[in-house]
């Protein structure tokens, strides 16, 4: 994935491609059964398995996010300097500025990253909470 933090488009399309399980955890979640179905499927394997799923998407996309605003920040300061010891160079401080916005929108991913994983979560529990608790 750091390979892709150079790359910013494609690491906005993995980060996409991550956040499948989040984005079909309704259709994941319907295939849990009603009240009258109930002994038809193994619902708490069902639960915890998505649970896991969860879990395991949402650690890979945050470890990513922040690789790359680590490698940005870094990548930042030395065009910060660059830009001080060469302050008439219109190439070094476009490449500032555009470096700059890329760790604001980084920096925005992990707020994004928040709200998707406390909505993966609440609709999780509405539908799974009589099955599975988390933390068993």
């Amino acid at each position: 994935m750091a390979a892709l933090c150079l790359d910013f488009l494609g690491f906005q399309e993995a980060l996409k491609k991550m956040r499948d399980v989040d984005d079909k955890i309704i259709y994941a979640l319907n295939a849990l059964p009603t009240e009258s179905f109930k002994g038809q499927v193994n619902s708490e394997s069902t639960c915890r398995d998505l649970y896991a799923k969860l879990q395991e998407s949402h650690l890979a996309r945050q470890e990513s996010i922040r690789s790359c605003i680590t490698m940005s920040a870094s990548n930042l300061k030395q065009l910060r300097q660059k830009r001080e010891s060469q302050p008439d160079d219109v190439d070094t401080d476009s490449q500032f500025r555009a470096e700059q916005r890329k760790l604001r929108v980084l920096q925005a991913e992990l707020n994004v990253e928040d709200i998707i994983k406390e909505r993966s979560y609440k609709t999780f529990n509405e539908r799974c909470r009589s099955y599975f608790h988390a933390g068993q």
